[in-house]
């Protein structure tokens, strides 16, 4: 069979390596040919349009291989919806899907029931940290710290109170 391998991380911190030589041991162990080796380096998954996804897409269009390799489902996508949508195409298009560290292949009906499954917790997951995220801001904002340095906020325009220096200091 021959595949198309995408591996992806969200920010340039981290590394894609790992998710590769897996792949490859994958590929090398299941017989398979890799056609070519698609990366993206520092792309949200919540992006559907990213430069090396883009270009594997309009390869399997042109029928350049038949099956996409990943180490996990949400290296493709976090959004149930973009996901299933995807998966569809692949299906008209005769295009398998293998997640190595999920068990997933979509030439089986179990893979493609537990494609779906992993398709609303990968999407589940993504609402929960952007939740968090909000409220790590949320917080942050009202303890009056902001930006990467997180050092207070000046006040501006606030006219301090003598007498309330004076409670502060015990002098009253």
């Amino acid at each position: 069979m021959k595949v198309a391998v995408y591996c992806r991380v969200s920010t340039t911190d981290q590394d894609v390596t790992v998710q590769e030589r897996l792949c490859r041991e994958f590929c090398q162990r299941s017989g398979h040919e890799i056609y070519q080796v698609y990366i993206d380096n520092g792309v949200s998954g919540m992006k559907a349009s990213r430069p090396a996804f883009d270009d594997l897409l309009r390869d399997m269009r042109h029928c350049k291989f038949n099956c996409i390799v990943v180490t996990k489902l949400d290296r493709i996508g976090r959004s149930l919806q973009h996901i299933l949508s995807l998966f569809e195409e692949f299906t008209n298009k005769g295009v398998h899907f293998i997640s190595i560290t999920q068990n997933i292949d979509t030439s089986s009906s179990f893979g493609k029931f537990q494609l779906h499954v992993l398709g609303a917790f990968a999407e589940f997951e993504r609402n929960i940290i952007s939740e968090r995220t909000r409220e790590g801001l949320k917080f942050a904002k009202n303890v009056g710290k902001r930006g990467k340095d997180k050092r207070k906020r000046k006040k501006r325009g606030v006219a301090r109170s003598p007498l309330v220096l004076l409670e502060k200091t015990g002098m009253r």
